[in-house]
């Protein structure tokens, strides 16, 4: 998953000191960084550091706005828009370095802290969008900008700006403005509710097995695990599993144990729905709220307001995608389910496969069909080989290379950070960090951000991209490394084609480089990665033994390319069932049982009843957790389609072809948000998408 930066909120000065101020510990936020490439000093960091940044950028924010509007200058791109990319440099790195730790180091004192900062940035931001005066130059721009002189670029630049403002309500009359204003602000407190409910519900959960029976059919490691969080709690004699996803899904697919499938299954799936941490009544606030908000923007419903600015256009447009990937999928989950069933009952089950026998049943099956055990593909995916893997990949295909950065500055000793170079030249081009491991301070899932984005900033220099990827991988457990499942090593592989694009962008403003690109348009560079990971030539490059270091066998690469289509309908069917799920919350103007509203969309829909939504809604962090994906989580499946048909060139070319490679990296990775996204796609794969390229891919359709 990714969460998208908006358009940039920029800079300050530096705060003068009196001299005995200067003999005292400096803020590491309030000058430039003094590190290789202006990394985050993270060593110097401290959480009283945030508070005092964060005032001092947003003063320096509202002192740039001011000069903006008060230059009595006729309004162009020098004197207008270009501000707007820098307006405090202040706020952009404590910006940067806040968001960062609020989702992967959110310990108790930085969420105490979070609590106040996260009201001033909001203030921030309505101050800058609501800004009447700065909106009307802005539009004095757009109405003249083709009669300016822009290049092309510019000309976007400032067209995204004006529909930026517009869309956070900038022509608003006064007393609207004010509402708004109020909307998002309770908005944002319920957000912080939701994802505050959801760690500590997480954190909250545990099986505790005290019989070593329960545990047979799971990995070794998974057991290693178990009794190092066991032993960490200060249990002997005992196993612990959590609802980190490391410890959950092995459950899920190996455990012989029913019951204690059953147990994590319920665990997760009913993760911050009671009790204390209860996301129900969180959500039906959500869910008014943002219809309020779209009445007041001068649309039906939120879904109405948020797919007008993508792709996709309308909900019904969205809606009509959903299905046509949907129905098809449901029927392959009803065979899928029918080959378990017949499973069950040749060994003698005596009962009916229910939502927390499928990972189990499905690799019975796979392992029937294909004769191809997971868990025995496993010793090939030692965490540091797939890295390397997928760093030697991306030199062959991209010509960038990963050099270490040992020296680096680091928030957590387990994280690692490279100098992002052409191969060729040994110029720099961005510095990629990682961070793979769970913690109980990390949020589950994985994500990828910048820190620092590439662009032209105030001081007239172009600078290159900061970027990390998160995960919540396997972590290493006695004298065994983190050896990834197929899962993980897929979503490492996805979160770094984030990472190109937001590495590789040449694009010279930051509101439209890297990532800043429509919703639906994001996940195509991700999910065009992951192709890479399994292809043959590629996983014989990194899957080493753990052990002996042999090569992965012929044989299994032959069983994984078989078996690559296998169970398509089970996980199209929960990604595209969670889809239609957002989608009808967006056009719902209220919902006072999120419970019985989700059992109403999911008999509605047709949803099979041994499969759950993908994220149920107490844990859907993607639509609740804040606006990003709300009424677009669809735009996977979107991406999906672009990542489907721009695939198949690829595999017509052939994988390694220079010249696809070459017109992949200059009109996908490079381009960022510099011309329509239509228009990129067509450039690179010669005609607009073709959705059957996605059923194909799933094996739906010849």
């Amino acid at each position: 998953m990714k969460r998208l930066t908006t358009l940039a909120l920029g800079a300050a000065m530096l705060l003068a000191a009196s001299p005995n101020a200067m003999a005292e510990r400096q803020n590491p936020f309030l000058q430039p960084y003094d590190t290789k490439y202006e990394i985050a000093p993270f060593d110097r960091i401290e959480t009283s550091d945030f508070i005092p940044a964060i005032k001092a950028g947003i003063e320096e924010q509202d002192q740039a706005i001011f000069n903006i509007i008060r230059n009595r200058a006729v309004p162009d791109f020098d004197n207008t828009i270009l501000p707007l990319e820098n307006l405090s440099p202040i706020l952009e790195r404590v910006s940067g370095v806040f968001y960062h730790y609020l989702e992967a180091l959110g310990t108790p004192e930085f969420a105490a802290m979070a609590d106040e900062a996260i009201p001033l940035l909001n203030d921030a931001q309505n101050k800058l969008f609501l800004n009447d005066l700065l909106f009307q130059r802005i539009k004095q721009v757009y109405d003249m900008r083709n009669e300016m002189g822009l290049t092309p670029v510019q000309k976007r630049l400032v067209e995204k700006y004006y529909r930026q403002f517009a869309e956070q309500g900038a022509a608003l009359p006064a007393d609207k403005k004010a509402e708004l204003v109020r909307i998002n602000d309770e908005l944002s407190k319920l957000f912080i509710q939701f994802n505050r409910n959801l760690l500590a519900a997480t954190n909250q959960f545990a099986v505790i097995v005290y019989d070593k029976d329960e545990l047979a059919g799971l990995p070794e490691s998974s057991v290693a695990v178990a009794a190092e969080e066991a032993g960490a709690r200060g249990l002997t004699n005992s196993w612990v599993f959590t609802l980190h996803a490391p410890s959950r899904l092995p459950v899920l697919q190996y455990a012989d144990s029913r019951g204690l499938r059953k147990a994590i299954y319920q665990g997760y799936t009913n993760l911050a729905s009671y009790g204390d941490y209860s996301n129900y009544p969180v959500i039906s606030n959500i869910i008014a709220l943002r219809n309020e908000k779209a009445k007041l923007m001068g649309f039906d419903n939120f879904a109405q307001m948020m797919t007008s600015r993508v792709m996709a256009k309308t909900p019904e447009a969205a809606t009509q995608l959903l299905l046509q990937v949907f129905e098809p999928a449901v029927q392959r989950s009803k065979e899928e389910v029918a080959d378990m069933q017949a499973y069950v009952d040749a060994q003698g089950g005596g009962f009916k496969i229910a939502p927390w026998d499928y990972y189990y049943y499905a690799d019975k099956v796979k392992k029937q069909k294909f004769d191809l055990d997971e868990a025995e593909v496993r010793p090939y995916f030692e965490l540091n080989n797939v890295l390397k893997g997928m760093f030697d990949l991306t030199e062959k295909v991209y010509g960038v290379k990963m050099v270490p950065m040992p020296d680096a500055p680091k928030y957590i000793e387990d994280m690692q950070v490279y100098d992002v170079v052409d191969a060729k030249t040994g110029e720099h081009i961005s510095v990629f960090m990682c961070d793979y491991f769970p913690r109980d301070t990390k949020r589950q899932g994985a994500w990828m951000e910048q820190m620092q984005s590439a662009g032209l900033y105030g001081d007239g220099k172009m600078k290159r991209p900061i970027v990390y990827n998160v995960g919540n991988f396997t972590k290493p457990a006695g004298d065994t490394p983190s050896l990834l499942t197929i899962d993980e090593v897929e979503t490492m592989f996805h979160e770094f084609g984030h990472a190109l694009q937001g590495m590789l962008t040449t694009a010279p403003y930051k509101s439209l480089a890297g990532t800043n690109v429509d919703r639906d348009y994001v996940e195509m560079s991700s999910q065009m990665n992951e192709h890479w990971a399994f292809a043959p030539e590629v996983l014989k490059s990194y899957a080493k033994h753990y052990q002996t270091g042999e090569t992965i066998p012929d044989e299994l690469v032959k069983k994984l390319e078989a078996a690559s289509k296998f169970n398509q309908g089970f996980v199209t069917t929960e990604l595209a069932g969670a889809a239609l799920l957002d989608m009808m919350y967006g056009q719902t103007p209220a919902v006072d049982d999120v419970k019985v509203f989700e059992a109403e969309v999911a008999q509605k829909i047709g949803m099979p009843e041994e499969i759950t939504f993908r994220y149920r809604s107490p844990y859907f962090k993607h639509i609740f957790g804040d606006d990003g994906y709300a009424s677009g989580y669809y735009t996977y499946l979107w991406a999906q389609v672009l990542e489907a048909d721009a695939w198949e060139k690829f595999e017509k070319d052939g994988i390694f072809n220079k010249k696809t490679a070459e017109s992949f990296k200059k009109n996908i990775l490079e381009s960022g948000d510099t011309e329509d996204a239509m228009v990129l796609f067509k450039k690179f794969r010669g005609h607009e998408p073709d959705a059957k390229a996605l059923l194909r891919l799933r094996g739906f359709e010849k």
